[in-house]
């Protein structure tokens, strides 16, 4: 089948919807447009704005498909609930972010539902649209599924809820849980030790298509639901695995207002596999709520006495815009300092500890000391001085003290025409496009490979 010449990809955010005119044959971005989110009329009417830009620079966007993902009106928000916090319910919490969510609350006791929970999602900012419910082992206890599905429905839950329990109790699960809409998906942990996240993940965007997107009301028109292919950080996670094939280890850092989160695709040290009550995995996605530009940097320099004056600021005016040389210095170090943290948490740490077989070195959690690859990606990074990047990236790669596991000797860019989205979007319909742009932000491009590309 001939491929469409071009494609338009969206991603309606929280504060500008950005739109990208990709050209599918030769994979790169040849129109870009922006303008903030109209949460408060219809999303679509910002939308719109950039659609008649794009067409203005190239005319073949009046008549593309389009593909968007959305994290406008609060995004994803997510509750788990699970039997016990250091299993279940931190595997469902891993599962969460890596589907695109915000996780709202982590319950981690069979029979309570959710705060703000009851009478389903929407509205209040910590309630949850939907509700991921784990718990046991295939085959093992499953009194404690049953247990967190029955507090939902004492709680009165309405809104979508995902299944990724002990499979053996699903059933039962479904009955009880009635007409509360809900999705029946693999057991997030089958086995202690063991961590199956991509049966949930899909599930959780099966339940944002289907009953947030249209639930949160962001347009009156029926082609928004229509385009949305999934949340963003999921989609953006997707074009972390795209980009992944083509560089090996890769590390993004998105460095928001309000959170940093940080997306990996690294191959696993076999040595450290197996020790974890909770698996690491290949991909993961971490979001840090306490570290962000504006509204959260009054946490994110909580130990930087310095900068409180200049992170005051920019929490009481979240709109501020740095206009001398010393804002911008300003602005550095905030970025700098929520990069290095955000990176620390989501790496893991190696240590040296005494064995049977003498001292040896004991690595948990992510390691990310191979990545080739560190992205940037936020305003402070794509609309800074020239050198940016490497000042505020650079800071938080090699060697550092405390045994962090952090890229060593990485080489760094900045996503600035945003194609990490664009290539999630594409990479179902059009994987090669997918690659071919991946490559662009990569550097140059290698011969695609044999094989499917498709997530």
């Amino acid at each position: 089948m001939t491929e469409p010449g071009v494609a338009v990809c969206v991603d309606f955010g929280s504060t500008f919807t950005k739109a990208t005119l990709v050209d599918l044959a030769a994979g790169r971005v040849v129109a870009a447009a922006s303008h903030p989110t109209t949460i408060d009329t219809d999303v679509l009417d910002g939308y719109d704005v950039c659609l008649a830009a794009l067409v203005a620079e190239d005319p073949r966007a009046g008549d593309a498909p389009v593909l968007a993902c959305s994290s406008a009106g609060g995004g994803l928000r997510i509750a788990v609930v699970g039997n016990e916090e250091l299993v279940t319910a931190e595997a469902g919490r891993r599962v969460a972010l890596s589907s695109g969510g915000k996780v709202v609350s982590v319950v981690a006791a069979a029979g309570r539902v959710p705060e703000d929970a009851a009478g389903g999602g929407g509205g209040h900012p910590t309630r949850p649209d939907v509700v991921l419910l784990t718990g046991g082992t295939d085959g093992g206890n499953s009194e404690v599924l049953l247990s967190a599905a029955r507090g939902l429905v004492a709680g009165s839950w309405r809104g979508p809820v995902v299944v990724a329990g002990n499979v053996e109790a699903q059933a039962e699960v479904s009955a009880m849980l009635g007409d509360v809409p809900h999705v029946l998906a693999a057991n997030v942990v089958p086995r202690i030790g063991e961590l199956a996240p991509e049966s949930a993940r899909a599930a959780v965007r099966e339940m944002f298509l289907a009953h947030v997107i249209g639930g949160k009301h962001l347009s009156r028109r029926t082609d928004f639901a229509a385009m949305v292919r999934g949340a963003t950080p999921d989609v953006v996670l997707t074009g972390v695995e795209v980009l992944a094939r083509s560089v090996g280890d890769v590390v993004v850092v998105d460095v928001g207002g309000a959170t940093t989160d940080v997306h990996s695709v690294v191959e696993l040290d076999p040595d450290s596999v197996g020790r974890e009550v909770v698996a690491t995995t290949r991909v993961a996605r971490t979001v840090e709520g306490d570290l962000g530009m504006r509204w959260s940097a009054l946490t994110t320099v909580a130990d930087l006495p310095e900068l409180a004056a200049a992170a005051q600021r920019r929490h009481d005016d979240p709109g501020f815009l740095p206009g001398t040389d010393a804002e911008r210095d300003a602005d550095e170090a905030i970025a700098r300092a929520a990069v290095g943290l955000a990176l620390r948490r989501h790496a893991g740490r190696s240590k040296v500890v005494v064995s049977p077989e003498g001292r040896v070195v004991e690595r948990t959690g992510k390691d990310l000391r191979r990545a080739g690859l560190l992205v940037g990606s936020g305003g402070v990074l794509r609309h800074g001085r020239p050198g940016v990047a490497q000042r505020v990236l650079a800071g938080s790669t090699g060697e550092v003290e405390g045994g962090w596991q952090l890229p060593r000797a990485p080489r760094v860019v900045v996503d600035t025409d945003y194609v990490l989205a664009a290539v999630g979007l594409l990479a179902d319909e059009h994987p090669e496009a997918a690659y071919r742009l991946a490559t662009t932000l990569a550097g140059p491009s290698p011969a695609l490979p044999g094989r499917s590309l498709s997530p």
